[in-house]
């Protein structure tokens, strides 16, 4: 049960443009037997506010906390403004900055005119202020008005949080829809679905639950259905979805025996509503099928632009070789040269074929043959990758900036929008992106909306990798349609001759397993039973601790994060291995996990204010109690390779140890010594994919852990879910078009 302190805003500490506020109160009155020595005191409130104005009475509810530093702080989940009603609080409310203009003499004026229930009477007839002596009709209309807003607004806020809203959604329909806002609600309450995505269908169908609605609405199933697109279209990977799958997700859901028909004629509706695409038997979501057609026709007008003039490249490059003295291979030189005359080129490759040695090639020769300095070839350069380590790598080969590409693109957390835009264009000239695998359908639209037409695009990535998280297998389908000039690498210069690691790539990738249980000079496969891989790894560990090696040179990984092996159990294992409690390590209880200074930890989301991305491994360096700090909370300072991030305990979602991560994680990353149990335990996420883009982000040391029939059953399925895509005969349709505008 939520209790309540009732009391005088005094303050603000903080606020932040979605509404949360850190603030001072000073209590008149409460429930709480543990703060009863506080009425009459100031204390710290925190919450989702629309409206807080100093020196007004406030009804808050919610919960108290105990600080470190402050002592009692009441979490708010819903408050009320408390009209004043005596005269000094009307007299003070008047005057207040509410009403600009009017001061404590004229508000002084208008309650000995009107008497203590003076707002009440503003409110019913706002012609009452024409009593008031020196009072003008503007400044009455300014009160008026002023009241009328402000009393509409709290009671729209107080109606949604009564609906079930919390305050920070209430504060966002009420911002969109603003005097709108309940009628909107009582006419269709999933018109939030549409117009704020950030509040998912499902916390507005359990509150249009609760207000008893029809369960078998129009509106409630024509939402149901673009929220099922979407779940399936995002878990899938899938670009389009048919009927079926739409139908009976659908019905599951709802419980409701709908006929076919009847589902069929609502995605007719929500086509008609642009909200979606039917085309033929294939249903796509209309933002993700625009996206696709923008990917088209971007790479098509690339591939017939007229291509640049060179004729002096293989000389160049043979110069280029022996000034850096290294020797290119055919395929390599191929790559180099046609990076250069092609408006736009795939080079792809497995691990140890050069793909990263050849993009620097790229970049010097372009510099060169544009005769750039430094700063002109930085202004005239993107660098690019989806994740931070891989951007840091892209950087260190060749001593240059480069970027993730939600950071090159200025995204918005708050907004999910990229300020580099069709609108506000980047003007780089040559853009080369790295690990393009990973990159989804919506990220590559934006990218390409973030550039000009005038570009020159090299794309690089590993065929045979995972595809990306979000919809999509953009570079397979890029590959496989053909129509994009593609150099394949496919010489290994990576390691020494006695090296494993990438010939083991090549016999996973052929699935053509030889000898995989032999030791070699880079390659260990210590088999075992599944019931014996904690006790085997944690030998490992343990050699890894007395050899202190780096956390950053070495990395755990494994299919999945349930069950005994996976991921969860294993971290809290391989932390009292790599970390055990210490004197000198302070820690934090966050639920059931304890963080520890020292402890190796992963980023789940991207944070491009902090720089900090999905898939970033860091370092706890601190932890700091809120006695020690500016913001009096608890602050755990993470280290990025060099990048030192502040968490409070609101940010820990967004971080989970890192002792052991997946390997959907990991990709994208690479790691000087990598260790990966595998066992039958696993099956569901066995295959072949995935382990070669395990076995792929070794560098120098590959350990494999556990049951070699799971091993090379992995190799020998190939069965991971075939997405959905139709990009490659869009591709092939739009290329085939003899027509220059071809969209």
């Amino acid at each position: 049960m939520e209790n309540y302190i009732m009391g005088t805003f005094r303050q603000k500490i903080f606020s932040s443009d979605n509404g949360y506020v850190i603030g001072l109160v000073k209590i008149k009155d409460t429930d709480l037997d543990a703060m009863k020595d506080y009425v009459n005191k100031v204390i710290t409130i925190t919450g989702y506010f629309h409206e807080l104005n100093e020196n007004e009475n406030y009804y808050f509810k919610g919960e108290e906390t105990v600080h470190p530093k402050y002592g009692f702080q009441f979490n708010v989940s819903s408050y009320e403004r408390v009209k004043p009603e005596d005269r000094d609080g009307v007299v003070a409310f008047l005057a207040s900055d509410l009403f600009p203009g009017i001061g404590e003499k004229m508000a002084e004026k208008i309650v000995n005119t009107l008497g203590d229930k003076a707002l009440d009477e503003i409110l019913a007839d706002e012609s009452v202020l024409m009593l008031v002596p020196k009072l003008s009709s503007k400044k009455a209309k300014l009160i008026y008005e002023t009241l009328i807003r402000y009393e509409e607004s709290h009671k729209t806020i107080v109606y949604l949080t009564e609906l079930g809203f919390i305050m920070r959604d209430a504060l966002a329909i009420y911002n969109t829809y603003k005097s709108h806002t309940i009628s909107v609600i009582e006419q269709n309450i999933y018109s939030i679905v549409d117009d704020i995505p950030e509040i998912s269908f499902t916390k507005i169908d359990a509150i249009a639950h609760n207000m008893d609605l029809e369960p078998d609405s129009i509106e409630r199933i024509k939402a149901c259905l673009f929220y099922i697109m979407k779940t399936l279209t995002f878990k899938n990977g899938d670009l389009y979805l048919n009927f079926d799958e739409i139908y009976y997700a659908t019905i599951h859901y709802l419980d409701l025996g709908l006929d076919e028909g009847y589902i069929a004629e609502l995605l007719e509706e929500l086509n008609y509503e642009t909200k979606i695409v039917i085309k033929g038997d294939r249903y796509y979501l209309a933002e993700l099928d625009r996206g696709v057609d923008n990917i088209v026709y971007r790479l098509l007008h690339l591939c017939k632009k007229k291509n640049n003039a060179y004729h002096n490249l293989d000389s160049l490059i043979t110069e280029l070789e022996e000034s850096s003295q290294i020797t290119y291979n055919d395929k390599q030189r191929l790559a180099i040269t046609k990076a250069m005359q092609n408006n736009i080129l795939i080079i792809t490759g497995g691990p140890g074929t050069g793909k990263t040695m050849i993009i620097k090639a790229i970049v010097n020769l372009y510099q060169q043959l544009k005769k750039y300095n430094n700063s002109e070839l930085i202004s005239s350069l993107a660098l690019l990758a989806p994740t931070g380590r891989a951007s840091k790598r892209l950087s260190e080969a060749t001593n240059l900036p480069a970027s993730t590409i939600h950071r090159f693109l200025k995204w918005n957390k708050e907004t999910n929008t990229f300020g580099i835009n069709e609108y506000n264009p980047d003007f780089s000239q040559l853009v080369i992106v790295d690990e393009v695998s990973m990159i989804d359908v919506a990220l590559m639209d934006s990218l390409f909306r973030g550039l000009t037409l005038n570009i020159q695009l090299v794309l690089v990535g590993d065929y045979n990798q995972l595809p990306s998280v979000g919809p999509g297998s953009l570079l397979k389908d890029l590959i496989d349609s053909k129509v994009i000039d593609t150099v394949e690498l496919d010489t290994l210069y990576r390691q020494k001759e006695d090296s494993y690691i990438p010939l083991l790539a090549e016999e996973i990738k052929d699935d053509t397993l030889t000898d995989f249980t032999t030791i070699k000079g880079d390659y260990s496969f210590i088999p075992c039973d599944e019931s014996n891989i904690i006790e085997n790894l944690s030998k490992v560990c343990k050699q890894l601790v007395s050899k202190n090696y780096d956390y950053k040179n070495y990395q755990i990984m494994a299919p999945m994060y349930a069950g005994v092996n996976g991921i969860d159990n294993l971290n809290k294992i391989l932390q009292k291995i790599f970390n055990p409690p210490q004197k000198t390590s302070k820690e934090f209880k966050y639920g059931d996990i304890i963080y520890r200074e020292n402890d190796k930890v992963l980023q789940l989301v991207n944070d491009p204010d902090n720089n900090v991305y999905n898939g970033d491994i860091g370092t706890i360096v601190a932890i700091k109690t809120g006695v020690q700090t500016k913001s009096g909370k608890t602050e755990i300072c993470i280290d990025f390779d060099g990048n030192i991030v502040t968490y409070t305990p609101k940010d820990l979602p967004n971080i989970r140890h890192g002792f052991i991560i997946s390997i959907h994680k990991a990709q994208g990353s690479e790691f000087d010594v990598v260790i990966m149990p595998i066992c039958h335990s696993y099956h569901r996420m066995l295959y072949r994919k995935l382990i070669y883009t395990g076995v792929t982000r070794a560098k120098k040391k590959l350990i494999i852990i556990g049951e070699p029939m799971a091993f090379e059953g992995g190799v020998h399925s190939n069965n991971e879910q075939v997405r959905k895509s139709d990009m490659v005969e869009r591709l092939c349709e739009v290329s085939n078009n003899k027509n220059d505008d071809f969209l």
